[in-house]
């Protein structure tokens, strides 16, 4: 099973893009997934997790994740002790920043950056960094196919934002593969 925790906040799209990559892995990938959130007061800005379970077998543990196998942080202010709990010693950490070397030492796990924001701002106008995030995930892990990401991505957001979604989804799976070959 693989264990995903997105870290966000409220109106960034932690919980639809933990959504998201269920659909893509369920509902076009042959996979079994589970999607939910965690939240506190329900309000813009607020910290939100977002939680996404994928697996070959059924998925029968209903509970937020203990220890993961990645974790996506979508707002990098909201880095500290909820983002680096219950990391297993390969966990690979996946940040939106600017400023990649602030996050270098993490005590040995990998970390994988990328300005989403900034990519954001290009294609949408507004800083909502979670499909760009999801494709930074999956250029890492490739735990899902890029089709299935880009089929759920177009049947879970409204169409004319959907393809603006794709796009940021396939420069961020670029961007971070080309990083990944060059290490």
């Amino acid at each position: 099973m693989i264990e995903v925790r997105w870290h966000g906040r409220g109106g960034q799209g932690s919980f639809t893009v933990a959504r998201i990559l269920g659909i893509a892995a369920s509902l076009y990938g042959g996979k079994n997934a589970q999607a939910f959130p965690s939240f506190g007061p329900e309000r813009r800005g607020a910290p939100v997790t977002g939680f996404t379970r994928i697996s070959d077998e059924k998925i029968t543990d209903r509970s937020e994740l203990d220890l993961c196998d990645y974790v996506v942080v979508l707002d990098e202010t909201l880095w500290g002790k909820d983002v680096t709990k219950g990391l297993k010693p390969e966990t690979v950490i996946i940040i939106n920043t600017n400023n990649p070397e602030k996050y270098k030492t993490d005590g040995g796990h990998k970390i994988v950056s990328i300005d989403a924001t900034s990519l954001a701002l290009q294609e949408l106008g507004q800083p909502i960094t979670n499909t760009t995030m999801m494709g930074a995930l999956v250029a890492v892990s490739d735990m899902v196919d890029t089709e299935c990401c880009l089929k759920a991505i177009n049947d879970s957001l409204k169409p004319k934002i959907a393809a603006k979604n794709q796009t940021l989804f396939n420069k961020a799976y670029a961007m971070v593969k080309e990083d990944l070959k060059n290490e």
